[in-house]
């Protein structure tokens, strides 16, 4: 049995490359547009709160300073609205000519890294003395390459040989050369992504179950395989209590920090747990939410991350191609991985592991990505087709 993204009745089956129904230009998908600014608004206010005292207590270049890091991020923030409007208009059919060279330059890309990368805490996952994240620009190149090659399977991607083989070892160079950075999480994350993607195409239920579970265990042995990463599991299996101040020590600030803040939070600014979270402006942002906006506050974020969700998969069930669905569902699926990801490790709900809030969490690389891939969405958008029973925006 097939299994692929369901549309209505109303709207024929999308084409491989090109358009199959009749296609119209329509209006920028504005809920889409409010919600990117409102969580990227959102995440300025909680970068500054949670990084101005790290900036002052941490050594470094910011050292003393402590709009450091939100000026850096509001830098990023323009750069990459900048971004989003720019691909909003660029055609993203533009992309399937250039396919091949967006595989190679993502590869690229992370090899570079082993050469040339600036080394923070054992990993080697920036270029550019610190500034670029590899691996971020490679997530996009990779979503663009993976749609294309998926949608011009066609009926061939439910053979195994043809379909599942060959899938699964693009996937797993890729995401081999980010796990040997090491990023084990951004790793699981562009797996997690590209196994929604092959959904989507239409994978064969027995071939989805075979993926799921070959990944899943290399997945488990690769978590494993290196000794941090083991006892990272083995806390979380017990309890982060029994390496109090080891491995379960970001976990228990964080969860301090959920207790503290109650239903409505000690306000902004007031947080004290953000004194003891490493890198509470990055993998810790969420705690800081919520400590200071309290329960409230981390369902807004929430909700928006789901209004964001809802509008993106409208623009991959409407979208006039193949194509066009399978990127939607590829960006939207990476930003929600990785929001469930970030939420579930502040909330000890998964061991822990270091990942940004999408739009929210400090970051230059993160931030730019992600507005950038908006503005595919966005394009999507306005090319989506005109169908009966079509939702207004």
């Amino acid at each position: 049995m097939a299994m692929g993204f369901m549309r209505s009745s109303t709207a024929a089956p999308p084409s491989v490359g090109g358009a199959a129904r009749t296609t119209r230009v329509v209006k920028t998908d504005l809920g889409l547009v409010l919600v990117a600014l409102a969580l990227v608004i959102i995440g300025l206010v909680m970068v500054y709160s949670a990084s101005y005292g790290f900036a002052l207590m941490e050594g470094g270049d910011y050292e003393g300073r402590p709009t450091h890091f939100v000026r850096r991020q509001a830098l990023f923030a323009g750069v990459g609205l900048v971004a989003m409007a720019v691909l909003s208009r660029i055609d993203y059919h533009f992309f399937i000519t250039h396919a091949v060279r967006i595989l190679l330059g993502t590869v690229g890309l992370l090899i570079l890294t082993f050469f040339v990368g600036k080394t923070v805490g054992g990993a080697t996952r920036w270029i550019f003395y610190g500034s670029v994240q590899p691996s971020e620009m490679a997530r996009v190149g990779a979503i663009l390459y993976i749609s294309v090659w998926l949608a011009s399977r066609g009926e061939d991607l439910r053979a195994v040989e043809l379909g599942l083989v060959p899938f699964a070892l693009l996937l797993g160079a890729i995401a081999g050369l980010i796990v040997l950075q090491p990023d084990f999480s951004t790793a699981a994350l562009l797996v997690a992504t590209a196994t929604a993607m092959f959904f989507a195409a239409g994978a064969d239920m027995k071939q989805l179950l075979l993926g799921l579970l070959v990944g899943g265990v290399a997945l488990g042995v690769v978590a494993i395989a290196a000794p941090y990463r083991s006892e990272r599991v083995d806390v979380w299996l017990q309890s982060p209590f029994s390496d109090a101040l080891g491995q379960g020590f970001q976990v228990i600030q964080s969860l301090a920090a959920l207790n503290k803040g109650g239903l409505v939070g000690i306000g902004l600014g007031q947080s004290q747990q953000k004194f003891a979270i490493y890198a509470p402006h990055t993998d810790g942002i969420f705690a800081v939410i919520g400590e200071e906006l309290g329960f409230l506050g981390t369902c807004l974020v929430i909700g928006l991350y789901a209004l964001w969700t809802w509008r993106g998969m409208r623009i991959a069930w409407y979208a006039p191609d193949s194509y066009g669905m399978l990127l939607a569902v590829g960006i939207v699926s990476w930003v929600v991985f990785q929001a469930i990801l970030h939420i579930s490790v502040i909330t000890a709900s998964v061991p822990f592991t270091g990942t940004v809030l999408p739009f929210v969490s400090y970051g230059g690389s993160s931030l730019v990505a992600t507005l950038a891939s908006t503005g595919i969405l966005l394009n999507i958008s306005q090319r989506g087709a005109a169908s009966e029973g079509r939702a207004g925006s």
